[in-house]
């Protein structure tokens, strides 16, 4: 067993499919903490005692404070078809999230216009016609509500940085959690409540589709609707 600091779903010669904690960078950023790419690195370059530098491709992201499900590419062949499946749109993503208030509608698609400012590292939503802005597009569906708080699941349709969080956001659901896009909601400390929980995809090389699972922490705010489904 890997005393690696996440948990590996998956691997074969080509992929490696891991859970992100939370609060740890997907690479190496700024602020120089530990990041998710380096960490597998590490661990490939132990557990299969690798000379020299380990090839591991970065076909997607996750914000720093959200954890879940994540594939990472072994080969640069995997990780060009990965990418490709990413442009494409043709990996399924899906997320959980608990956010304040309820969206008006039980479930919906949000299309928006999003403007990313690097000196801030903020996303707003802007018209379509503003230089730089992309479109982003996920869809909704409402599981339940306790306590001024909604469980939401979220299929992305697009990878924009910050966008569930923004887009949710702006229809009056800011995230739990959120300090940057719910800041007048946020207790000070408090983990975002946004989870990776479904990933699926077309292997690169098989070609087989492989769905890989995820829950989120057993901790509050996602504790609410454990206890709730017991009740």
């Amino acid at each position: 067993m890997s005393a690696a600091p996440f948990e590996t779903l998956y691997e074969d010669n080509h992929v490696i499919v891991v859970v992100k904690p939370p609060n740890v960078p997907t690479q190496e950023d700024e602020s120089r903490d530990p990041d998710l790419l380096t960490m597998i690195k590490v661990d490939l370059k132990h557990r299969h005692r690798k000379p020299g530098n380990v090839y591991l491709g970065l076909v997607h992201r996750l914000d720093r404070p959200v954890g879940g499900v994540m594939v990472f590419a072994k080969t640069s062949k995997a990780a060009s078809r990965l990418s490709e499946a990413v442009r494409t749109r043709s990996i399924r993503k899906v997320y959980r999230a608990v956010v304040h208030g309820r969206p008006s509608s039980p479930a919906g698609t949000l299309r928006h216009h999003l403007l990313k400012d690097a000196r801030t590292n903020t996303v707003a939503v802007v018209p379509p016609n503003k230089d730089g802005a992309k479109e982003a597009v996920l869809d909704y569906r409402l599981l339940g509500s306790l306590e001024g708080m909604s469980l939401v699941e979220v299929e992305l349709h697009t990878g924009r940085p910050h966008q569930i969080r923004v887009q949710l956001a702006t229809i009056g659901c800011p995230l739990v959690g959120d300090q940057r896009y719910g800041a007048s909601k946020a207790v000070r400390g408090q983990q975002i409540a946004l989870w990776s929980t479904s990933l699926s995809f077309e292997h690169p090389v098989t070609k087989e589709t492989l769905s890989f699972r995820s829950a989120p922490p057993v901790a509050y705010p996602w504790l609410l609707w454990e206890q709730s489904s017991h009740d």
